[in-house]
């Protein structure tokens, strides 16, 4: 199918291309970004005047449900939110149910996925089997599968000589070990150390939790050269030792989840579990060391952390609910918001969700789809059509997430996803 968007400002931030352009789409990629060829006859049109026309967004985190866990997500409840917040390609944890440390449970979930023709499902195999922390899975026939990378999801791995031989395997055949840096027993707490939770009589999670796990990481990387890449850092401190450690040339890369960069522990308000995640919100001197980091290149994406979880695990008294919140049709306006708060540039703001964030995934998209997060002549023709002018409120009960939980219902966000194509298809148009 042919398609002509134009009339839009196209920006591609990993180029510098920002110029209204029409972009021409035929056969899955772009076939030109400005006047189209004088014999490209398009099937259908679409009118972006006034919008601006960007890079499928990539998310870094975003947990399906399925399998496991359908009634609090299906596969095709989270896929259709993820198209309609512009997310083209989302890298999926490997906490199902099973666990993802098998080629066919992959193959499995890869292929559900694609036959529902909406946005791209990159899975992370599990680093250890069942996620246990003990024995390392078949990385290779992983990654045959379709795995991305290997992880540990929300599990610590307490073990530091499993993680060695884990760093030094990844190493030898070019993985990238995707790891929450929370240390196990500081890490058991609902909410984050200080007056608040003191307060209010919640068992804290000190930010040691994060710092100890870091030098651990970094100490091993060190010593096998293994490339990591660090999810959701929450601290100040944290921040600062990926900044030490990047100076010192280490290969890591890292991301920050929209929760930890907007809001801070005082929104837990009268124990609302809406705000009862992982990695549990922290103080407002975190939370600006956090934007602060993103917008020097310190922290390299930000990222949903879409968590579906239902009503009945939500509806608890905070401490024992369950952490998580939907965050996929959120991602692209939190992301414009903290650009407007802080007075960055609209295209380095586009960056962190889209050609930044894919080049996390590097060499591992090669045998999946390449040229994520970009809008160039020849590339996949993943792209996003968004109104910046348009504001919306969020409201639980109009997402498309089968979860329909947020700390974030109420905000008045900026930026309006008007159409998404993934792979040169049509995957949403907004009714207006």
């Amino acid at each position: 199918m042919k398609y002509l968007v134009q009339n839009g400002r196209v920006i591609d931030p990993a180029s510098g291309f920002d110029a209204v352009a029409d972009v021409a789409i035929a056969a899955g990629r772009v076939v030109s970004l400005g006047a189209a060829p004088a014999d490209f006859g398009a099937a259908h049109t679409v009118d972006a005047t006034g919008c601006l026309v960007i890079p499928g967004l990539v998310d870094l985190s975003a947990r399906l449900r399925e399998p496991g866990h359908e009634h609090e997500g299906m596969l095709a409840s989270e896929l259709a939110a993820a198209v309609a917040g512009g997310v083209t390609s989302l890298v999926c944890p490997p906490d199902t149910d099973p666990v993802l440390d098998e080629p066919g449970l992959v193959e499995m979930l890869r292929f559900r996925a694609e036959k529902l023709h909406q946005a791209r499902v990159l899975p992370l195999g599990a680093l250890t089997r069942g996620l246990q922390g003990e024995v390392l899975t078949e990385m290779l026939q992983l990654t045959e599968a379709g795995c991305v990378g290997f992880g540990q999801a929300e599990v610590p791995l307490a073990n530091t000589q499993v993680m060695q031989r884990a760093f030094q395997y990844a190493r030898s055949f070019g993985y990238t070990v995707w790891l929450r840096p929370q240390e196990l027993y500081l890490g058991k707490g609902v909410a984050a150390s200080g007056p608040l939770a003191t307060r209010m009589g919640l068992s804290g999670v000190p930010v040691i939790a994060e710092t100890i796990a870091l030098h651990t990481i970094f100490e091993l990387v060190r010593s096998t050269g293994a490339r990591v890449h660090l999810c959701r850092i929450s601290s100040a401190a944290g921040v600062e030792l990926v900044r030490q450690a990047k100076a010192q040339g280490l290969p890591i890369s890292c991301d920050v989840s929209i929760n930890s960069l907007h809001l801070t522990d005082l929104d837990v308000g009268y124990f609302d579990s809406r705000t009862r995640l992982n990695p549990p919100l922290r103080q407002q001197a975190d939370r600006a060391a956090l934007r602060a980091g993103l917008a020097d290149g310190t922290l390299d994406a930000l990222v949903s952390d879409h968590t579906p979880v239902g009503a009945d695990e939500k509806d608890l008294p905070f401490a024992e609910s369950e952490p998580g919140a939907t965050g996929l049709e959120l991602l692209l306006s939190l992301a414009l918001k903290w650009a407007q708060d802080e007075h960055v540039p609209l295209s380095h703001a586009i960056a962190c969700v889209t050609h930044r964030s894919a080049a996390v995934l590097g060499s591992a998209l090669a045998s999946t789809a390449s040229g994520l997060g970009r809008l160039h002549v020849g590339g996949v023709a993943d792209l996003c059509i968004v109104d910046p002018q348009a504001s919306w409120q969020v409201q639980g009960a109009a997402l498309r997430s089968q979860s329909k939980h947020t700390p974030f219902g109420g905000y008045e966000l900026p930026g309006r996803v008007r159409a998404t194509f993934v792979g040169g298809r049509l995957a949403f148009q907004h009714a207006d």
